[in-house]
């Protein structure tokens, strides 16, 4: 690699961030010891040239995704030294107003999209954020950092394809520190060179010596050059080595204390300072005029954190979901003619929105040329072209992932997983970061995605395509659950979805998509929000909750009911998180006896959660002990008339009702 000719100014800098970076990371390792900074803490103390190279090759507009040791790439990019040390202590002057602490600094402002936790979680939100910026004309490089461990992840891979894929101006940098936690490369790698893992994606890649910082700069500038001139990716390794553990808890029992002391030799500022000091740039005066400067900004630093404030404790749930309501860019179109069926209704809220908001894109597998795995999006291809009816390859975390990113950079994608257990692929994403992403950022950083899957069982699929996995994911604080069980509601749940400014999943029943608008004549309308429980039937002898696919199901068992003489009150849930309390307990207080009706499992099950809500909030109107009916303990069977019985029938419910009802 040719050396470009420094200034003396310039040369001076690249020494001051290092050593800002050094002085920083040793005052943090001595505060853990005093118990001021707590968690994992994870030192970037040998790693140095590689933050300081790159950051000086990239433009303020630029945007960055960092590793959980990210505190040196926040300083290299310029945040606020007393920002990032609030944030180390978890005060919320922090930069993330102490929500993410060590492992998750964020400041949007400086285009910093974080550090990442989860080893290679970060690389699919860079292919996102750079998607955004080519779907939007932006003319903007994102740089991606990680470690050599997260080479061994899918997210790696599926990453990189994506971006080559799609021509994406990502700038990869691989900070190979020769172990990944307690693991040597060679113990986890079949090949250790690992620039040659992104030429297989023909990836345009190169390798520099990640303790010498003018080198790093002089690579990562022709990278980012490249990158912007031509919109394609770039990969740098840069081969380095960290001096302390991987973390603050870590023994280092996995190398010999010799090699530390070898890399310890070599490392980027004492053969920076060297090669200063000998070609006349620096003299010692100058390393003690920075010596000096470091001192005072980081004991600046720490003062500012030992000031700062502890969030109230009333703020607890802030920042788990968006204050500022949504962004109502599409309007819903006239109700389903009787003859539209629900994957129609669901084809035409897409063509709506896509049509209304230039935002909005759709990606996932097999949803342009093929039409979608049910065909919601025929035709949608033709209508509004490959840019934004995307193809992905069958990498569920790394296209999931980058809708977050996308998402993140300003637009509104619509995700599609082609079956609920595929998202199990894409769990990471949707809990690690579409989820959490604003809580850690504290408030910066919204996710206003929509992912769409289908659910449930009936197609004779067995055990990997027919699950119900619904309650798993309305488990989880800051995403919301909507759940369509008519025409209707597919025609006019995916505009509120993605007007909310946090990730929605919509979850699609697949017996469903045949069903026509004129089977549901009679039937009572929804209210006008997404976000309400609809009264399908009323009644006064006992309620029927109960949601999606299952709803049918539960309204046939009304109908048997009936003819009993039992007037059975129906509640389609619609949205499963949040939970409409106030429809369940005014309908449960009036008929003061209950059944939950789920497909999916009872362990643990979402027909669990709302029967310890009604305890909770209706006990004292019970007349009877509430009954669940759920499916059965089992993974889906492929035989039709076992797939029937492992999920709640008509005959069952009203079993159940009458139990309730003391009639069994």
């Amino acid at each position: 690699m040719t050396k470009p000719r420094l200034s003396r100014a310039h040369a001076l800098h690249l020494l001051k961030q290092m050593l800002r970076i050094r002085r920083f990371e040793e005052k943090c390792a001595e505060l853990y010891t005093q118990e001021k900074i707590r968690g994992f803490l994870h030192l970037y103390i040998g790693e140095e040239a590689n933050a300081v190279g790159v950051m000086e090759a990239l433009q303020p507009e630029d945007a960055i995704v960092a590793t959980y040791r990210e505190h040196g790439h926040a300083l290299a990019r310029g945040l606020s030294m007393n920002g990032v040390m609030a944030e180390m202590y978890g005060k919320q002057e922090g930069c993330s107003r102490g929500r993410g602490g060590s492992m998750h600094i964020f400041d949007k402002a400086a285009n910093f999209y974080g550090g990442n936790a989860i080893v290679g979680g970060g690389l699919p939100l860079a292919v996102g954020l750079a998607l955004a910026d080519k779907l939007q004309g932006r003319d903007r490089v994102t740089a991606c950092f990680f470690g050599e461990g997260a080479v061994a992840e899918g997210e790696f891979h599926e990453s990189l394809n994506l971006a080559a894929l799609w021509d994406l101006p990502v700038l990869f940098v691989c900070e190979n520190n020769l172990y990944a936690m307690g693991s040597a490369l060679d113990l986890t790698e079949s090949e250790t060179d690992i620039h040659k893992k992104a030429e297989s994606y023909r990836v345009a890649s190169q390798v520099v010596d990640g303790m010498d910082v003018v080198a790093v700069e002089a690579a990562a500038q022709a990278a980012v050059e490249a990158a912007r001139r031509d919109g394609k990716p770039q990969f740098l390794e840069c081969r380095t080595y960290r001096f302390r553990a991987h973390s603050m808890f870590d023994a280092q029992l996995y190398r010999e204390k010799g090699e530390v002391e070898e890399w310890k030799g070599k490392g980027p500022i004492l053969r920076y300072q060297t090669w200063l000091r000998e070609t006349g740039i620096a003299h010692e005066s100058d390393f003690d005029a920075m010596e000096k400067e470091a001192a005072e900004e980081v004991q600046a630093s720490v003062d500012f954190a030992e000031a700062g404030t502890w969030e109230p404790v009333e703020e607890l749930l802030r920042h788990t979901y968006a204050e500022e309501g949504g962004d109502p860019a599409v309007t819903v179109g006239a109700a389903p003619p009787p003859e539209m069926t629900y994957r129609e209704a669901m084809r035409e809220a897409l063509r709506e929105a896509l049509s209304q908001d230039p935002r909005v894109f759709l990606m996932g597998e097999d949803v342009g040329h093929y039409g979608g795995c049910y065909a919601v999006s025929m035709g949608l291809l033709q209508d509004f072209g490959p840019e934004r009816i995307r193809d992905t390859p069958l990498s569920e975390s790394g296209f999931t992932g980058a809708g977050v990113g996308a998402a993140v950079n300003g637009l509104r994608p619509i995700v599609e997983v082609m079956t609920v257990n595929f998202s199990l692929l894409a769990l990471d994403q949707i809990l690690n970061s579409a989820a959490t992403l604003r809580h850690m950022s504290g408030g910066q950083c919204g996710v206003p995605l929509v992912i769409r899957m289908a659910t449930g069982a009936g197609k004779q699929l067995a055990a990997q395509h027919s699950h119900s996995l619904e309650g798993w994911f309305a488990h989880i604080p800051g995403i919301k659950i909507l759940a369509p069980a008519t025409v209707a509601d597919a025609r006019a749940m995916l505009a509120p979805a993605l007007a909310d400014p946090d990730p929605v999943l919509i979850f699609e029943n697949v017996m469903l998509y045949n069903r026509k608008a004129a089977e549901e004549a009679g039937l009572a309308p929804a209210p006008e929000s997404a976000w309400r429980a609809a009264l399908r039937r009323p009644g006064k002898d006992v309620t029927l909750i109960s949601y999606g696919g299952a709803l049918w199901r539960t309204l046939a068992a009304a109908e048997v009911l009936a003819g009993e003489g039992i007037e059975a009150e129906v509640i389609d849930l619609r949205c499963l998180r949040p939970l409409d309390d106030e429809t369940i307990a005014a309908s449960v207080a009036k008929t003061r006896r209950a059944v939950i009706v789920d497909d999916g499992w009872r362990s643990g099950s979402l027909a669990a959660e709302i029967s310890a809500r009604i305890t909770e909030c209706c006990f004292w109107s019970l007349d009877a002990p509430l009954e669940r009916v759920c499916g059965a303990e089992v993974p889906i069977p492929y035989p039709q008339h076992l797939e029937q019985a492992s999920i709640p029938q008509p005959p069952q419910i009203a079993a159940a009702a009458r139990r309730a009802l003391h009639r069994s």
